[in-house]
């Protein structure tokens, strides 16, 4: 019997801690492949993280041939407003099965972002996150037309509030970084109360 989706999640963390206690290591692992300049470089964080690189690659290689969803479903309430939507967990992959099942929730992910952003300013994330430029909700819908798929987190503090819809396409591992493009990719856009500027 296979692993389920929880399970992997579950499995995947414990390896993470493993890794970062040092308990696996990827031996072969080097900071620039120049065996010189190598030497002057610790290299434990180096094989730290290339051990749970491959046991995560592992990981997916084992999604894909038992079929396991990396599908969870989250729940976001947002001004007495709440939304039940599926999301892959960060450290899984999507499987084809997936990405359809996120296809077809899109439309209610952007239609609860706009119910409860209504008055909000609204910024679209620039420069790999590092800026953000204030936007108008046409254009926020010009850009989830060209989307797969959809997204949403929260901030929330007793006198800030930000709401961020991702849109993408893609695996959304890969398309949360954009470091697959063109492959998968995907645009963040920020709601905060007028005044506020994104802090995610």
């Amino acid at each position: 019997m296979a692993y389920t989706t929880e399970e992997l999640i579950q499995i995947l963390a414990d390896e993470r801690q493993a890794c970062l206690k040092g308990e696996r290591l990827k031996i072969a692992a080097t900071a620039s492949g120049n065996p010189i300049i190598d030497r002057f470089i610790k290299s434990d964080g180096i094989q730290k993280f290339d051990a749970y690189q491959d046991f995560k690659a592992a990981v997916h290689c084992y999604q894909r041939e038992h079929r396991v969803s990396g599908i969870v479903w989250r729940r976001l309430t947002v001004k007495g407003s709440s939304i039940d939507y599926p999301e892959v967990d960060s450290q899984l992959i999507a499987l084809p099965e997936d990405l359809e099942t996120l296809k077809l929730v899109k439309a209610r992910i952007v239609s609860f972002w706009r119910k409860v952003t209504v008055g909000m300013d609204i910024y679209k994330s620039i420069n790999n996150g590092k800026d953000y430029r204030l936007v108008t909700p046409a254009t926020v819908d010009k850009i989830a037309q060209r989307m797969e798929w959809a997204n949403l987190c929260k901030w929330e503090k007793a006198d800030f509030l930000e709401i961020v819809l991702q849109l993408g396409w893609g695996q959304p591992e890969a398309a949360a970084y954009n470091r697959e493009l063109p492959i998968a990719g995907s645009e963040y856009i920020h709601a905060v109360n007028p005044g506020n500027r994104p802090i995610c």
